[in-house]
């Protein structure tokens, strides 16, 4: 087995809808996944009662799209080659193929995944977990496993943090591959209208 027999059930399922169990209750979302049942989705209040004593982890959201952290995921499973990113002072990283939006373009991008092509900001083979998944099941040439670490490019930059610099730079490229199909603004709209007048002195 190259991946463990939770993992495509996790990246099925639907997070943040409301628990049937404890729907009046403030924290209702359902964003909670058992490692150890293998079921449908949960709430903070599901956790403290039905799953205590299991292994779980926490779903969170990142434009609509679901995202783990890093910190949670990696004690669990193989995470090499798939691409991370900051969101909120926290490594995360996406569990599905994202669409890629119809203005970007690969051209130029040194990085892309392997399976649904979508541009990446560092040299890492998956853009998600489902793509890797995808990758396994197709090639079986890379594994979630802990105990089988891939022999792949991404392995060298696992568990290192990027300098500060480095995370601007990675800002930046991201910033700029969504915004560089945006119409500039025209340039007569910063103009001040009329003629500014000082506010007099107080006597």
């Amino acid at each position: 087995m190259l991946a463990p027999p939770w993992l495509e059930s996790l990246l099925s399922t639907t997070f943040f809808t409301v628990c049937p169990s404890h729907r009046d209750a403030p924290r209702s979302e359902s964003n909670m996944f058992c490692l150890d049942c293998i079921s449908d989705a949960f709430c903070f209040y599901c956790r403290s009662t039905r799953h205590k004593d299991h292994s779980a982890i926490q779903i969170r959201r990142s434009s609509y799209h679901d995202v783990v952290r890093v910190a949670e995921i990696q004690k669990v499973l193989d995470i090499t080659g798939v691409q991370t990113y900051v969101i909120n002072s926290a490594r995360v990283l996406f569990l599905n193929e994202r669409p890629q939006p119809k203005s970007s373009t690969s051209k130029g991008v040194p990085h892309l995944c392997e399976i649904c092509g979508r541009s990446l900001l560092d040299p890492f083979r998956f853009c998600s977990l489902g793509c890797k998944l995808a990758r396994i099941k197709n090639n079986g040439d890379a594994t979630c496993n802990l105990g089988s670490k891939d022999d792949e490019v991404g392995e060298m930059r696992e568990g290192r943090l990027p300098s500060k610099e480095e995370e601007e730079l990675r800002e930046r490229g991201q910033q700029e591959m969504y915004t560089s199909t945006l119409t500039p603004p025209n340039s007569n709209s910063r103009r001040r209208k009329g003629t500014p007048h000082r506010a007099p002195f107080g006597s």
